[in-house]
């Protein structure tokens, strides 16, 4: 999908490719006997997880109810598809700068459906959360997309970044744009925003203001959201 997923690939293939050569040059090894000792087979049936200990029963149902709560006091964004929403598949692919080539990506990864929360909170602070889920028959999409999101954040300029407790290693990021957009005629405009995927499921939050967002901030409702998961 991207340029580094591909470079990532051949790097894969690369690594066996020198792996093959390597055991081309050294003598058989030979290989231990077949005979194992034999391990006793248990009687019953293992007990399922708990509803609250298997995670594909909560992102099996419905998936707002996994968003975090919204603020009190706050209020719709301009924007806003209500406190907890829907959002299909050409709806999200609208969030991006190249809806048309997100469309064809999403296809691909299969997209299965998206829940969303916005609100602001005074005249300049807005939040938005998307939780993306895939189908995941033959990829891990949530992962790639997750990657695709930190890309892109690392990308900026005057950008500060740390791991997100509770999603593994490298799983999660944190970002904050020290560095504000501006235009003639408007607010500078300063962001932050978390990047993260668990199981099936991508998460990622943008944050807006007016003024620098602490780190704190972003990570708080990063881990509150990853938290729910």
């Amino acid at each position: 999908m991207l340029l580094i997923a591909a470079a990532a690939v051949l790097g894969t293939l690369a690594g066996t490719c020198v792996g093959y050569l390597v055991q081309a040059d050294r003598d058989p090894t030979p290989l231990p006997p077949l005979s194992q000792p034999v391990v006793g087979q248990a009687e019953g049936e293992v007990a399922p997880l708990p509803a609250a200990q298997d995670h594909q029963v909560a992102t099996d149902g419905d998936l707002r109810k996994l968003l975090v709560d919204r603020p009190r006091g706050a209020k719709d964004t301009s924007s806003s598809r209500g406190r907890e929403g829907w959002m299909d598949l050409a709806d999200y692919a609208d969030e991006y700068k190249n809806p048309s080539v997100a469309f064809v990506n999403l296809t691909s990864d299969s997209f299965r459906r998206a829940a969303t929360a916005s609100w602001r909170v005074g005249e300049t602070y807005s939040v938005e959360i998307n939780l993306v889920q895939f189908r995941q028959r033959t990829a891990m999409s949530a992962s790639e997309w997750a990657d695709n999101g930190k890309h892109w954040a690392e990308e900026r300029e005057g950008t500060r970044s740390w791991p997100l407790p509770g999603t593994g290693e490298d799983n999660g990021m944190v970002y904050v744009h020290d560095q504000a957009q501006r235009e003639a005629g408007y607010l500078p405009l300063y962001s932050a925003e978390a990047h993260a995927w668990r199981g099936d499921v991508y998460m990622e939050i943008y944050v807006n203001d007016s003024r620098p967002i602490p780190k704190a901030k972003i990570m708080d409702l990063a881990q509150r959201q990853v938290g729910k998961l």
